[in-house]
């Protein structure tokens, strides 16, 4: 891991909580993760009106430099990523190799219109799960989480902690996951 990186995109409009919550999570488990800009620089605005000043910028991103991809929901935000060309570009070059991506919210919808999900479990934010069955994935709506190979899929803000917490536990497995939770003091009331 320690030569690999996490890219968490931010897009004009995009959901801040499931953004920073995945850069915080990530951070507690000394996972390297830098935020990258789709915006006109690296100044974005969230759909809520927070400004978020990212790491990088996409023209200065080398995505051979990164083990995964996160796209965090929001709207516009997620429109926004989906316009993004070089993102989209990564996005299939990894899906291509197996590599990690990861969408919460109504990012996964862009994984779905691209034809990533077709015959994979996955879920996304109530409003968007049509897309995802329209466009051949299996479906779990009820799932707040879903890992499916390579994709981890997840329904909304109030599902960041978790679909964080999986993004760790690809990396570092379960102990980590649950040295985490004490750490944030997860309410766990499944």
């Amino acid at each position: 891991m320690a030569e690999k990186r996490v890219a968490v995109f931010l897009a004009p409009g995009c959901e801040e909580i499931e953004a920073l919550t995945v850069v915080d999570i990530l951070f507690r488990a000394s996972i390297p993760c830098d935020t990258v800009s789709v915006a006109e620089g690296r100044e974005v605005t969230s759909s809520h009106g927070v400004t978020v000043i990212a790491n990088k910028h996409v023209s200065e991103v080398d995505f051979g430099a990164y083990d995964m991809l996160v796209l965090p929901g929001g709207l516009p935000g997620t429109p926004n990523l989906h316009a993004c060309a070089p993102l989209m570009d990564a996005v299939h070059s990894f899906a291509a190799e197996g590599k990690p991506l990861s969408a919460i919210c109504a990012a996964p919808s862009i994984f779905a219109e691209e034809g990533l999900l077709e015959g994979r479990r996955a879920t996304s934010n109530p409003g968007f799960q049509h897309v995802l069955a329209e466009k051949g994935a299996e479906l779990l709506a009820d799932e707040p989480v879903v890992v499916d190979g390579n994709f981890t899929t997840s329904q909304g803000m109030g599902t960041a902690i978790d679909f964080s917490l999986e993004i760790v536990r690809r990396y570092k497995g379960d102990d980590e996951v649950e040295r985490l939770k004490k750490a944030v003091v997860y309410w766990d009331r499944g």
